[in-house]
């Protein structure tokens, strides 16, 4: 860690020669030595200290500690330096030495605490020569070399590769110098450090490296690793100015002007300034007595500390925050946060200081105040931040042996912090203008005041309202400080007895409240503490279910009877801030598996390096306060339970509720990380038989209140827990959870337990259920787990079925689960479940059913599915769907897609049918076709012609439901593709029939020479005329009638004159039959129609026309002259058509001149 120039001189107190004046040190060093005279660290009872420290390896001969040592090294815990002067009128050398030597922190883990982030490694000093093992497995590589990485690991490689040198301890100051090895693209380089320390505490460092980080850099590491391993090669010299008292003026002038001579470029003028000061008798330097010593250690009023770069904290912060969650920022701003429990676990008053750094740059974000005035919510991830940031608040105010002063001063930054407009809320809906609903913690007198008033909570609110609590309650005292705190004078008539029925000690608090308690202290270190209370707490609410299964029965026959319920809880423990049953759960599982020696003091040093990455919970010999059998683990997977199947209000707010889903599957993962043992699946089964009923008072009682929070994912994890061991009680359970009582439209809505405020504000709750889609997934997933265990199980199915169609709400998730029954039903390895199929199959009627009068994207591919599945199930079932087509399917689905798979050779296969079956599906198929056409002709009627091909009477009987519907409901597309069916099926007259029904619905106007009917038109003509001469004389007037397209009616007068009507087939053989006059009907008229056709687009046209669009307008006019000719009168037509066009459009002179130039 660089120096800055900002930071403090290293001495704080100033030091002078005995009898100097009234401001000497009234005590007197024993010299003895000569100047400059110094002695190795280590002094006749080292070997002991160093076997002591866990330095000698195991064998070697040990002595004694000696009382001296020992003296001393409490004094150099405990003392400033500056106190035992002034407490002892003498200090012996031997003394003063042995107090400097274990002045030094002589422990690794505050190092590595400051040279490291918690990565998952293991212990670093635990390996041979501290260099620790690297995680096994390669997936753990990537982590193995990221730790590498770490200043504390590079520390400890630089000193085991021998860097470290020239290392000095004068007074309570080191140094020494570290080569940094060349790299390939670095030259080797060496680096002074400096360290002061204090108090087995280093207060400050310094580095040439140049190093800029929160962390000290690994040359510090390396200096200090060395001086704590290999204390017996470092010379230790008293501080510099005791030295210095030792020597004459002689020695001083000469000690001095030999400093300067080889320093002289860099202190030769601050030399020579502190001369001047000097022989000014007044200046500045003269008033005060003694002079400054950077290695003399620490004075009274200085405060006891690890060195901590407060600058580097912001400013990494800072960046990291900048950075938006990107480049691995959330990672590294969670890690700091860890770093910050790593400290209050070691008791380090830095802890405190690190996060006071980390919330100043969180309240200076920008984006706040940006999100504020955009009204747009913060992201999930930093929200996350958020929420632990005050999380870490509640455990530093709740420190049991912080000092009132101290808390104050918190409390104060807290209220300053609070009272931000930007400050975001607990429940993470900023700008929603909803009122509030979630409990405090203490339950004052303003608990009951109108929330629509009150105050936003923000995530530092907890922390303020925990400055109010204390631990000076005598009972609380005595749960945390002892095993064998009992009272047997039991007394059952009081809510909040101080004792159970087994003299065993309650704790009557607000859950979270009490919870809080037991994370604070597990925080500071005090593990042994936090399981009292944990466990305390757990008997607590253990004695409290069955008070409120007591209560049910009770009035179980007036609830039933009402049906409804006001009964709950306003505040979830699952998915609370302060995450309640968490804590417990963490803390009982902490007991599982740590050993009892580390379990007394600090948690074990692994964890300051990260934990284990496979972790075996056993069951430890009981506590005295738990049931014969139980232990730890039980008693942790129980309140999970009890936590998890706790009946409570859905929170208010998308982040809430977000929350509330992913606190409940975190939890449940680590309940799946625990193998089930026999014991374990006693406590199953006793809570799943709680919850069941227990009433209002349990997520899955009889009887809950209509907004609780659905237990589907807590249910399937009840269910796959149970089902090896009690099938019965799995699917109860399982089936119990299966509702959703906000969707039920005959649930009463006069049921809310809340202020009557509320009823008005909020009318309905519903649409506010912001993670439903989530909710209906996994009582999806739940009903799923029931389906495939209940494979070969007709009486189970059954019941999952009608809990499925009673229960779930949503079309796209019964489909999913039809799928499902489906893919379990047809396994590959095993022969089809015919119940799991019919199951699949009522599944799939229902979705079809539901799905039929609305819009759904999917619904053409749930009816094909639906076709398979009753394919598979066999042809009854096909033949009931086409029978009931009319409440599954619309009438084109029945038609084009059920009715033509049926028939479809591919399921005739499938299915082996014989000519009986066969004729039997499709004479449903026909009834249904000619159903869904007489219903829906337009859109059904080609088909169903199609399905009746084959049956003489339903094929007639559709022909007749197209021709009544022709007149009315089939536009021209429909009939001309029905028509061109029935000549391509022989019916070349019923194919007339249709062309000319089509065309009295068809209009074609004068511009529109590229309308897709134009084939038709051309096809029907082609048809007439292939009829003979009376089709066509009929359809001509058709044609005239609704065409106004000169091109289109040129075309089909040519094509008319080309052969003679009737002589020509279908396949375009000649005939020598006599060509039609186009002087007689019915062509004359189609020739008039034609030019009068072509002389209204050429005016038409015209009206609009642009110079770039003229010659396109004298090619028409050459057309039009080839239609005029063909007239026996036609040249005189058309030329007078000329000259009245030049003299009515004279004015577009270009053009008339086009015109004259063509056609003269």
């Amino acid at each position: 860690m660089a120096e800055r120039g900002h930071l403090p001189p290293p001495a704080k107190r100033l030091c002078c020669r005995p009898g100097y004046g009234s401001g000497c040190r009234p005590g007197q060093r024993a010299g003895g030595a000569g100047p400059g005279s110094g002695a190795l660290c280590a002094g006749p009872s080292s070997a002991a200290a160093a076997a002591a420290l866990g330095l000698l390896p195991l064998g070697k001969t040990q002595s004694p500690e000696s009382l001296l040592d020992i003296a001393a090294r409490k004094v150099a815990e405990k003392w400033p330096f500056q106190r035992v002067e002034e407490r002892f009128e003498r200090i012996p050398e031997p003394v003063q030495r042995r107090i400097v030597y274990w002045s030094f922190p002589r422990s690794e883990r505050e190092i590595c605490m400051y040279s490291s982030f918690n990565t998952g490694a293991e212990d670093p000093a635990a390996a041979p020569g501290g260099a620790g093992t690297a995680p096994g497995g390669a997936a753990d590589a990537a982590a193995a070399a990221d730790e590498n990485r770490l200043p504390f690991r590079r520390g400890i490689a630089l000193l085991d590769g021998g860097c470290v040198d020239n290392v000095l301890q004068v007074g309570f100051h080191l140094s020494g110098t570290v080569t940094e090895p060349a790299m390939q693209s670095e030259p080797e380089t060496v680096c002074n450090v400096a360290i002061s320390f204090d108090r087995c505490k280093i207060t400050s460092v310094t580095c040439s490296c140049g190093n800029k980080d929160i962390f000290y850099c690994a040359h510090v590491v390396a200096l200090s690793l060395y001086r704590i391993r290999k204390p017996d090669q470092v010379k230790l010299h008293l501080p510099i100015s005791e030295t210095l008292f030792q020597m004459n003026r002689d020695q001083l002038q000469k000690f001095v002007q030999y400093l300067i001579t080889v320093h002289h470029t860099e202190v030769l003028p601050t030399a020579q300034k502190l001369a001047d000061e000097i022989l000014s008798q007044n200046s500045e330097i003269n008033q005060v007595h003694g002079a400054p010593d950077p290695t003399a250690g620490a004075s009274i009023d200085d405060e006891n500390c690890w060195h901590l770069d407060e600058e580097q904290v912001q400013e990494q912060v800072k960046l990291f925050l900048s950075q938006g969650g990107y480049h691995g920022s959330g990672k590294q701003l969670n890690l700091l946060f860890a770093k910050v429990r790593e400290m209050l676990k070691m008791r380090d008053s830095n802890g405190a200081r690190m996060l006071t750094l980390i919330t100043e740059q969180f309240m200076a974000d920008p984006r706040l105040s940006l999100w504020r005035q955009q009204g747009t919510a913060m992201t999930d991830k930093y929200r996350q931040l958020w929420d632990e940031l005050g999380a870490l608040w509640m455990c530093i105010v709740l420190n049991p042996h912080c000092k009132l002063e101290q808390k104050a001063s918190w409390l104060k930054q807290l209220k300053k912090w609070n009272s931000v407009d930007v400050c975001p809320w607990e429940d993470g809906n900023h700008g929603n203008e909803l009122p509030n609903l979630t409990n405090a913690l203490p339950q004052g007198a303003n608990a009951n005041q109108d929330s629509s008033n009150r105050p936003h909570r923000t995530v530092f609110t907890r922390a303020i309202e925990a400055c109010d609590l204390h631990w000076q309650d005598s009972h609380l005292q005595h749960i945390i400080s002892s095993d064998l705190y009992t009272n047997y004078c039991y007394h059952d008539d009081t809510e909040n007895l101080l004792f159970d029925s087994h003299g065993w000690p309650l704790w009557h608090e607000h859950v979270p409240t009490a919870c809080a308690r037991v994370d604070a202290l597990r925080s500071h270190g005090y593990p042994r503490e936090a399981l009292r209370l944990a466990i305390a707490i757990v008997n607590t609410l253990r004695r409290q279910q069955q008070k409120q299964l007591e209560m049910f029965r009770a009035q179980k026959k007036e609830l039933l009877h009402r049906g409804v319920t006001s009964i709950t809880n306003l505040e979830g423990w699952v998915g609370h801030p302060l995450d309640p049953i968490g804590t417990l759960f963490s803390s009982l599982m902490e007991a599982c598996r740590v050993d009892d020696e580390s379990f007394h003091g600090f948690s074990d040093f692994a964890e300051s390096m990260g934990q284990c990455k496979s972790l075996e919970y056993q069951h430890l010999p009981a506590h005295k306060f738990l049931e014969e059998g139980e232990s730890y683990l039980t008693l942790a997977v129980e309140v999970a339970l009890i936590g998890l199947g706790q009946q409570r209000i859905m929170p208010d707010g998308l982040y809430a509720q977000e929350k509330v889903c992913r606190n409940e599957e975190q939890l449940i993962s680590k309940l799946q990380e625990i193998e089930l043992d026999d014991t374990l699946v006693k406590i199953f089964r006793k809570q799943a038989v709680f919850l069941l009923e227990a009433g209002p008072y349990s997520g899955l009682g009889e009887v809950i209140h209509r907004e609780s929070v659905p237990m589907h994912t807590f249910a399937k994890y009840l269910f796959t827990s149970l089902l090896p061991h009690d099938a019965e009680l799995a699917y109860k359970t399982a089936l119990r959870a299966m509702r959703l009582l906000v969707l039920e439209s005959t649930a009463p809505s006069g049921d809310v337990s809340r202020p009557h405020h509320i009823a008005s504000v909020v009318p309905n709750r519903y649409p506010r259920w912001f993670t439903l889609s989530h909710i209906e997934s996994q009582q999806c997933e739940l009903a799923s787990t029931m389906l495939t265990a209940a494979k070969g199980d007709v009486r189970r199915l059954e019941t999952v079925l009608e809990s499925i169609q009673k229960n779930i709400h949503s079309s796209s998730h019964i489909f999913k689960l039809a799928q499902d029954a489906f893919k379990i039903a047809t396994l590959m390895d095993s022969l089809p479940d015919i119940t799991l199929l019919k199951v699949s199959l009522e599944l799939g009627l229902q979705v079809m059913r539901m799905t039929l009068s609305t819009l759904n994207w999917r619904r053409r591919e749930m009816v094909r599915w639906l076709v398979t599945c009753a394919t598979e199930v066999g042809v009854y079932a096909l033949d009931s769907i086409m029978q009931n087509w009319f409440t599954l399917f619309t009438p084109t689905e029945a038609t084009s897609i059920v009715a033509t798979t049926v028939m479809s050779n591919s399921t005739i296969v499938r299915l082996h049918l014989d000519c009986h079956q066969q004729e039997k599906l499709a004479g449903s198929a026909r009834t249904l076709a000619l159903q869904c056409a007489m219903k829906d002709p337009q859109n059904c009627a080609l088909s169903a012609l199609t399905l009746c091909e084959k049956d003489h009477i339903a094929f007639e009987t559709a022909y007749q439901i197209v021709l009544d519907a022709a007149t009315t409901g089939m536009s021209y597309s429909q009939l001309f593709t029905i028509a061109r069916y029935m000549e391509h099926r022989g019916y070349p007259m019923r194919a007339y029939k249709l062309a000319t029904l089509a065309m009295t619905h068809l209009n074609l106007s004068y511009n529109q020479d590229t309308h897709p009917a134009i084939n038709d038109v051309l096809w029907a003509c082609a048809l007439s005329h292939s009829l003979g001469k009376n089709e066509l004389a009929a359809i001509i007037p058709l044609v005239v009638k609704s065409v106004k397209c000169a091109t289109v009616l040129s075309d089909i007068l040519r094509r008319c004159t080309l052969t003679t009507p009737g002589m020509v087939g279908l396949h375009g053989r000649r005939n020598s039959g006599k060509l039609m006059s186009l002087d007689k009907a019915p062509l004359r008229q189609l020739l008039d129609a034609t030019i009068g056709a072509y002389i209204n687009t050429t005016h038409s046209r015209l009206t609009h026309i642009s110079p770039r669009h003229y010659s396109e307008f004298i090619e028409f006019l050459s057309k039009a002259r080839e239609t005029f000719l063909m007239a026996h009168d036609g040249h005189i037509q058309f030329t007078q058509f000329i000259d009245n066009l030049k003299q009515i459009y004279k004015g577009k002179k270009k053009l008339m001149m086009l015109v004259r130039e063509r056609f003269g």
